[in-house]
C-alpha cells in the first residue's frame, strides 16, 4: 500500500499541538513523534521531564521507555519530575493525557489511573505481538472501534499486568472505564491470550472523567504501513475527533 493513499483516508479535519514528555530512558519519543506527525498530520513538540511548561498543548503523551530505569519499579520516579506537576494539574481540569507502556505505568504511579502494573506473571520481560479487544465505545480513545473486532499490536515489557483490588474493578466496570482487554485472534479470553497475566485481562482503560487513558500495547508500533501493521492507527487516529 502507498503511503500517500493510505494516509488520504485520515486527513485531520483540525490540527492540534500535541505534547510528547521525554524522560530520562524514554525510547518510544521519536517513534511517537513521528507516527502523529506522519500519520495524523498534527504539529508536535518534546517537553522534557525538567520544565513546568506544557506549552499550551492541547493532547499530552507519556510516551514508553525505561524512566529513569524503571529503578524501585516502573514509573516511580518519573512520577516526582518537575513535568508531572503541571500535567497532573493539565489532567485534574479536564485536558487529555496518554500514556502507552511506561506512560501508563507513570499515570498509575501519579494516581491519574486507578490500579497499578505489576511484574508479569512469568517474571518475564515481553516482546511478541497480542491481540485486544475494544470494551466499549465510550470514550474518545475508542470511540470508532469495532468491539467485535481483535485489534493486533506489540507489547514490549516485564512489568504489565495490571492490578487492581475488587472494588476498584467493580468501579472500573460499573464506570465503564475499561477500554480494552487482552484476547486471542478470535477475542476469546482465553489463559494463553492473557499475555502478563493482568487481572481481568485489562490491557487499557481511562478515568472517570474519560480525559485520560493508559494502555500497555504499543499502537504507535502498528501504525505504519512498513510494520505490516496498521492497526494501532484505529485507536490513535480516533484522538483527532
Amino acid at each position: 500500500m502507498r503511503i500517500s493513499g493510505f494516509l488520504s483516508t485520515f486527513v485531520p479535519k483540525k490540527y492540534m499541538k500535541i505534547g510528547i514528555v521525554v524522560f530520562p530512558g524514554s525510547n518510544c519519543d521519536q517513534d511517537t513523534k513521528y507516527i502523529i506527525e506522519t500519520f495524523l498530520g498534527q504539529k508536535t513538540v518534546f517537553l522534557w521531564h525538567k520544565t513546568q511548561d506544557l506549552q499550551k498543548c492541547d493532547f499530552v503523551f507519556l510516551p514508553g521507555g525505561f524512566s529513569y530505569g524503571d529503578y524501585l519499579r516502573s514509573g516511580a520516579i518519573a512520577r516526582f519530575s518537575p513535568i508531572m506537576t503541571p500535567l497532573v494539574q493539565f489532567a485534574n481540569g479536564g485536558g487529555y493525557v496518554m500514556g502507552i507502556c511506561n506512560g501508563f505505568q507513570i499515570l498509575c504511579e501519579a494516581q491519574l489511573l486507578p490500579g497499578a502494573l505489576l511484574r508479569n506473571k512469568d517474571q518475564k520481560f515481553i516482546s511478541k505481538n497480542i491481540y485486544l479487544q475494544a470494551q466499549t465505545t465510550n470514550s474518545l480513545l475508542t470511540q470508532n472501534l469495532d468491539t467485535k473486532k481483535a485489534y493486533k499490536m506489540p507489547i514490549a515489557h516485564g512489568e504489565g499486568r495490571f492490578f487492581a483490588d475488587e472494588k476498584t474493578l467493580a468501579a472500573l466496570t460499573q464506570n465503564d472505564q475499561i477500554l480494552f482487554k487482552y484476547c486471542d485472534h478470535a477475542t476469546e479470553l482465553s489463559a494463553e491470550a492473557n499475555p502478563n497475566g493482568a487481572t481481568n485481562h485489562i490491557a487499557g482503560l481511562c478515568n472517570k472523567t474519560r480525559n485520560v487513558f493508559g494502555m500497555m500495547p504499543h499502537p504507535e508500533r502498528a501504525t505504519d504501513p512498513a510494520t505490516g501493521n496498521t492497526d494501532g492507527l484505529h485507536i490513535l487516529k480516533n484522538i483527532l475527533n
